[in-house]
């Protein structure tokens, strides 16, 4: 994602963006302005505009609907259905316009002998993963020495990103291979078409990357004033054992940096995120999110105003503390028989494995200026870089399996995700079929049930009941086991943020035994509308107003459990 700052541009009035004649004389006419990529796009709408007709009146501008996100005083207007009045914006506001950007380029392949190979490169790769991808498709092509990528009459670097070269449509890439070959690269919609034509004829089987982060070693090998880099876990508690993922994850984030290979923003994000590289500089091996450049936090990159009261972009959580939710996923992701051992056995929703680092880099973002010194180390979330074939945002969820969208959902009505939308889930596919992993764990876990959201609960595979082995799976959660295991790692919930997990882990429980389907579930958690409280709200409100002076914890929760149980039976019996 992308957004522009706050600096007004000169405006003109027959530059805003006008809805329509019965717009402009209606009495709740008011101004916007937009914020996008530096510029600012100003444009009227009514008060009573739902922000669904919002976002589609700035498809005229090419911003699709479904990679819009718009963000007006530190809050995501996250609700389509809701009005502009309701998130309280009025003439003259400032919004911004956050983009969530396809990661995926379509390639083509056609040789001179009329063969085709098609395959998907992320917008972020680079040219020597391009190379890479060449040489395993023809024989001609396996020396990596002898390709040469020209654009402009200029040899194009290993370490260029496509995301540059794609800028231009009308853009022209000479392959040198022994014999020169042309490749053009034309937008395809959304993506981009890159077609090479060689004179080469056999065409060989795919090989396989070698991994090559066989050694183990210390994670921090030199002093932050040696210059360089610097890297470790973060290990509040000393008891605590890194799995051997974790290990090779973090061994392989050292080796390319100690290669040189620089962290890579992420071009999408309303935080700051980087793609870490291995010792090759081919592969992306992580995703390192420093907390202090969360939306609303102090080097937050993006245009965000930082926050004066640290509340987060969703109500309920806190600036900074994104990264500790995202390793708290990672976590909570129970595999089947219970909290994961050492041995790192992938969570039964698959959250990739995560883990909180130190990291000391001049590539991250440093807005005062960069020395190798304690005080530019940044601390944040490193998550396993998962090679996908796009998000959920770039397919129909008709081609999803019922089971994985179900596990999905378990995961977010237990952790009362405020932020699960299409483009966090990504699709993978292999030979067992398609899989769907969650990511983006920054806004689960609230203070407060009011921001959940769940873009799965308007897909087909919502309203089938769960299977047994999914039921099975329900049954063995344990709330206060979960928050015992969060105290381990060293996240002491807040009083609000563990009362969120044990209800919501109550109402997925009584659900699910009742034979709801996630639709139900996930209905009675979310809002329909930013003014009316969810049920699961209401239920607590009415167990807070009934309780007495003095009362514990635990006594709150059986009364939530009472009311919650004549709810359900009211509406479901």
């Amino acid at each position: 994602m992308s957004s522009g700052g706050v600096a007004f541009s000169t405006i003109r009035e027959n530059d805003i963006l006008r809805p329509g004649r019965s717009a402009l004389c209606s009495q709740e006419s008011i101004l916007i302005y937009l914020t996008v990529s530096g510029s600012v796009i100003p444009m009227r709408v009514l008060e009573s505009d739902s922000i669904a007709s919002v976002k589609m009146r700035m498809q005229s501008f090419g911003f699709g609907m479904r990679r819009q996100k718009l963000v007006f005083g530190g809050r995501e207007l996250a609700r389509n259905n809701c009005l502009v009045k309701d998130y309280g914006v009025s003439d003259g506001n400032v919004l911004h316009l956050v983009l969530r950007v396809s990661n995926l380029r379509a390639i083509t392949v056609k040789t001179s002998c009329g063969k085709e190979l098609e395959f998907q490169v992320e917008r972020f790769r680079n040219v020597g993963y391009i190379k890479q991808q060449i040489a395993k498709k023809g024989e001609a092509f396996c020396d990596l020495k002898d390709q040469e990528l020209v654009c402009n009459g200029k040899k194009l670097d290993d370490q260029r990103l496509i995301d540059d070269i794609c800028e231009a449509s009308d853009a022209v890439i000479r392959l040198l291979v022994k014999k020169s070959a042309k490749v053009w690269v034309k937008p395809v919609e959304e993506d981009v078409e890159l077609s090479i034509v060689a004179s080469n004829e056999r065409i060989l089987d795919d090989a396989e990357v070698v991994d090559k982060y066989g050694e183990q070693h210390e994670f921090m090998t030199r002093n932050p004033s040696d210059g360089g880099f610097w890297i470790e876990p973060l290990k509040v508690n000393p008891r605590i054992e890194l799995s051997s993922v974790i290990k090779s994850l973090i061994t392989a984030t050292f080796d390319g940096l100690e290669k040189g290979n620089a962290p890579v923003r992420a071009s999408g994000g309303s935080g700051g995120a980087y793609l870490m590289r291995d010792s090759s500089g081919y592969k992306y091996v992580g995703v390192f999110k420093p907390i202090d450049e969360e939306p609303k936090a102090i080097n937050n990159s993006q245009g965000f105003p930082v926050t004066v009261d640290g509340e987060g972009l969703k109500r309920g959580t806190k600036v900074e503390e994104g990264a500790i939710r995202e390793v708290a996923a990672y976590i909570l992701d129970h595999p089947i028989g219970g909290p994961r051992s050492s041995s790192g056995e992938i969570g039964f929703s698959g959250v990739p494995p995560t883990v909180m680092i130190k990291c000391l880099h001049e590539g991250f973002n440093h807005p005062l200026g960069f020395d190798y010194s304690l005080k530019n180390l940044k601390i944040g979330s490193l998550q396993m870089f998962v090679e996908n074939d796009g998000s959920c945002e770039d397919w129909g969820p008709q081609d999803f399996p019922t089971e994985e969208v179900h596990k999905i959902s378990v995961l977010d009505i237990r952790l009362a995700n405020a932020d699960k939308h299409s483009g966090n889930i990504l699709v993978c596919k292999d030979g067992d079929g398609i899989k769907l992993v969650p990511i983006d764990h920054g806004y689960c876990l609230p203070e407060k049930f009011e921001d959940c959201t769940f873009d799965w609960l308007y897909w087909p595979q919502a309203r089938e009941a769960y299977s047994s082995k999914i039921l099975d799976y329900i049954r063995s959660l344990d709330a206060e086991q979960d928050i015992a295991l969060l105290e381990f790692y060293g996240w002491h919930l807040s009083v609000e943020s563990a009362r969120i997990l044990r209800i919501s882990t109550m109402l997925l429980k009584k659900g699910a035994e009742r034979g709801l389907t996630p639709y139900s579930i996930g209905s009675i958690m979310c809002r329909s509308n930013i003014k009316k409280e969810s049920l699961i709200e209401e239920i607590l409100h009415e167990t807070e107003e009934a309780m007495l002076p003095g009362m514990s914890e635990e006594e709150l929760l059986e009364y939530v459990s009472v009311v919650m149980d004549r709810r359900l039976d009211e509406l479901f019996v």
